[in-house]
């Protein structure tokens, strides 16, 4: 999970983190004014929360988003001595080199600048940098990922409501009773059983779309439900293939994330026409799943803002998933095809 920080947030901190370090050392060392303003004094002071900001930004864009983000704590803690060196040879290129040539004066006496003494000595000092952008970064993963969370829940209940006005509609339900009335006149048997579905539909919506993740076999039942009961609106007019290949038991995704490529196709898709058909294909393979639609545009739809939304979905995804999910939408030629490929829980 990448982080979105704004730049100046780091410049903020560290023009405080300056101020406070200046007060800070003239108020415990009782330095004299003319020494405080000297420029052999701000010089130094500059150049030393330089070498921690440059550190700083590069362990906090690399080291932690590298590590930190894919849980790999004990290779983060073996890059805490390459970043302390990195800041030795900052501080010294600044203070003992550019510092030097502009004023004559060494910061560390010439012994001190030894390699090794200089070098153990400033691991002490790098530290500041190190443990500030691991906490700084810690901090804001921390606000991303409870930002995220706030928003799944309110993209969870926007899907839900969105589900239950685009699945259970007046004129869906009236259209599937109307069906169910003319097939209860010839055989009551077959009513009961589209009843039932039409329960399991219902029941799937109001139960398990809350939840954060829902068996794989109750969302492909409920697909399976939901073209049902749809093949009864289009009577013998509906031209869809649609398969399942692969095995399931135990694996687990979010809610409603299916439903929503099989719903486009519904709304959207041109499906009485033999020789235009509309193809859903959900397939199951060792850990993962991928769905893919194909169908012929009906004239003048809008697909950015069919189901609960492309966007909307996406979020749900890049919080339940990461980077670990691959989803495109294709339009062109008359057709679209979307395409959603996701790692299954078990």
């Amino acid at each position: 999970m990448k982080l979105k920080i704004p730049f100046y947030y780091h410049i903020i901190l560290f023009l405080g983190l300056f101020i406070t370090f200046y007060l800070w050392d003239i108020g415990v060392n009782n330095r004299e004014m003319d020494f405080v303003f000297s420029t052999m004094y701000f010089s130094f002071n500059v150049t030393f929360i330089l070498s921690i900001f440059i550190v700083y930004i590069l362990n906090f864009y690399t080291f932690c988003d590298w590590f930190f983000n894919n849980k790999k704590i004990v290779f983060y803690l073996l890059s805490i001595p390459v970043s302390l060196l990195i800041f030795a040879g900052i501080r010294y290129f600044l203070q003992e080199v550019i510092v030097f040539e502009l004023t004559g004066i060494h910061n560390y006496a010439e012994k001190t600048r030894e390699v090794t003494y200089y070098i153990r000595d400033n691991f002490f000092f790098g530290l500041p940098a190190i443990i500030l952008s691991a906490l700084s970064y810690l901090f804001w993963q921390f606000q991303n990922t409870y930002k995220l969370n706030q928003q799944l829940i309110l993209e969870n209940k926007k899907a839900e409501l969105q589900m239950l006005k685009s699945q259970v509609s007046p004129h869906f339900l009236f259209n599937t009773l109307n069906s169910f009335y003319s097939q209860l006149i010839l055989k009551e048997d077959q009513m009961a059983s589209d009843i039932l579905v039409l329960s399991d539909l219902l029941r799937y919506v109001i139960t398990e779309t809350d939840k954060e993740e829902v068996l794989l076999s109750k969302e492909i039942q409920f697909i399976e439900n939901y073209i049902h009961l749809q093949k009864k609106r289009f009577e013998d007019q509906l031209y869809l293939n649609f398969e399942i290949e692969g095995n399931y038991t135990t694996e687990k995704i979010i809610p409603a994330a299916l439903i929503h490529f099989v719903e486009n196709v519904f709304k959207h898709g041109k499906l009485n026409n033999c020789d235009e058909k509309a193809i859903i294909s959900i397939k199951i393979k060792d850990d993962f799943l991928a769905i893919s639609t194909f169908n012929y545009n009906v004239g003048g739809e809008n697909y950015s803002s069919t189901g609960i939304g492309f966007e909307n979905l996406t979020k749900r995804l890049e919080y339940a998933y990461k980077d670990q999910f691959i989803l495109e939408k294709t339009s062109e030629n008359n057709t679209f095809k979307t395409y959603l490929k996701i790692p299954l829980n078990n």
